[in-house]
């Protein structure tokens, strides 16, 4: 028994650490869990010996492997202890095991991450081999079992989960009871599915690997909808010239030649509620810029910029989907709008101030506003605005709304501006 338990856990460990070398995704894959906690052999059992409700001590040892964040698969080791009630026959027993278990990831195949995106479920269930020993008989009992188990994980940061797990197993041809005091698997008798015990554990996951996060806390969206979202990004940008500079892209321009400055609707046709045949923006431009005196002497007076103050107020946001750096769809107006300043003034500088809603991790918060920051900094580049005029500025969550809200977090997803 001792050869097997070394040998199953220079297994675990090297293969672990052959694996992290390996890694090829934008997430981590491996993972370590040491788990710890009782055990409760029901069946079979001679009359007169039984263990306590709840049997100390029961430990595992496992190397998990993430295929993407919904499935897996574990390799494990399981030993447990276990002695009679105070008020039973006496007996001694310890039972080992290695199983090759799947993993469903409840939480990425639920969608946890849009209502509880530190918790998460995992279902494990696999074969293996088993070893019983007992101070009542000689040798071992060499047992085929098949186990089926419920965790629970709390993510305490990146590289560490808290672990919660209940699991039955069936033992499948068990020769000797849990009490080791007579077989009763004689030969010709049935020796299907009659050993169960039940584990309940507390333990940690170490997450290995060089990424930022796990699989196992991943939201990936799937790359076909990333290469589509590339693309319409790119589509738009190349339909965001404007002949006029009328803040109103080409593809969307009823007027393609309205007079620079002056405000136009919708389809970029210049505004004229009184319809004399000059702009309203025209019209306010010249009562505001021009004020005459006493001497009838036009004298010049100084305004605020409209743009500007819708910018700086933070009218101008461009908003993102939980965990994404990619901006929504509906936020390309809101780009060109600051693509279309900046040309329109080069002598201006912008900061661009990126956010994310306060579920989650601090630090990777501020990573993922950081992202997010880059991200629009990186179109307004391709759309002709110089690097050295933007400046990145991640502030990190936002936790100026209800985090039980939707619609408000959605609201502080966002990347706004500041012009000088």
């Amino acid at each position: 028994m001792k050869k097997v338990l070394q040998l199953s856990l220079l297994f675990i460990f090297s293969l672990a650490m052959a694996q992290e070398e390996t890694q090829s995704s934008s997430f981590n894959k491996w993972s370590i869990e040491i788990n710890g906690g009782i055990s409760r052999p029901t069946a079979p059992f001679q009359t007169g010996y039984f263990v306590e409700d709840f049997s100390f001590f029961h430990a595992d040892l496992g190397v998990r492997h993430m295929f993407n964040p919904k499935f897996g698969a574990k390799l494990d080791f399981g030993y447990d202890s276990f002695k009679n009630a105070d008020d039973a026959l006496s007996f001694d027993s310890k039972y080992y095991r290695v199983n090759l278990q799947g993993v469903m990831n409840l939480g990425r195949v639920l969608n946890f991450e849009e209502f509880a995106p530190n918790l998460n479920f995992q279902l494990h269930a696999g074969p293996g081999y088993s070893i019983l020993e007992s101070d009542g008989f000689d040798g071992s009992d060499e047992i085929v079992n098949v186990l089926i188990g419920l965790g629970a994980q709390y993510k305490i940061s990146n590289k560490i989960a808290l672990n919660a797990d209940f699991t039955m197993i069936n033992n499948i041809r068990q020769t000797y009871t849990f009490d080791g005091t007579s077989p009763f698997g004689q030969v010709g008798a049935d020796r299907g599915f009659n050993g169960t015990m039940y584990n309940a554990t507390l333990g940690l996951s170490f997450y290995l690997g060089k990424n930022e996060e796990h699989a196992d806390w991943t939201f990936e969206i799937d790359k076909n909808v990333l290469e589509e979202l590339e693309a319409r990004l790119a589509e738009m940008e190349n339909m965001m010239n404007d002949t006029d500079r009328d803040g109103v892209p080409d593809y969307l321009d009823a007027e393609n030649n309205t007079m620079n400055g002056v405000a136009v609707d919708s389809k970029g046709r210049a505004v004229d509620l009184n319809g004399n045949g000059i702009p309203d923006e025209l019209e306010r431009y010249i009562n505001d810029k021009v004020v005459i005196g006493s001497t009838s002497t036009p004298q010049k007076v100084e305004t605020t910029k409209p743009a500007k103050a819708l910018i700086n107020e933070g009218y101008i946001n461009v908003y993102f989907d939980t965990n994404s750096h990619y901006p929504k769809s509906s936020s390309t107006n809101d780009i060109y709008f600051m693509v279309n300043y900046m040309k329109e003034n080069p002598s201006a500088t912008a900061e661009i101030i990126g956010y994310a809603d306060a579920r989650g991790n601090s630090d990777a918060n501020l990573d993922l506003s950081k992202r997010r920051a880059e991200r629009v900094k990186l179109i307004m580049q391709k759309a002709g605005i110089d690097e050295a005029r933007m400046t990145i500025v991640p502030q990190g969550e936002d936790d100026s709304v209800n985090k039980d809200s939707k619609d408000a977090l959605s609201m502080v997803r966002k990347v706004t501006f500041k012009v000088k």
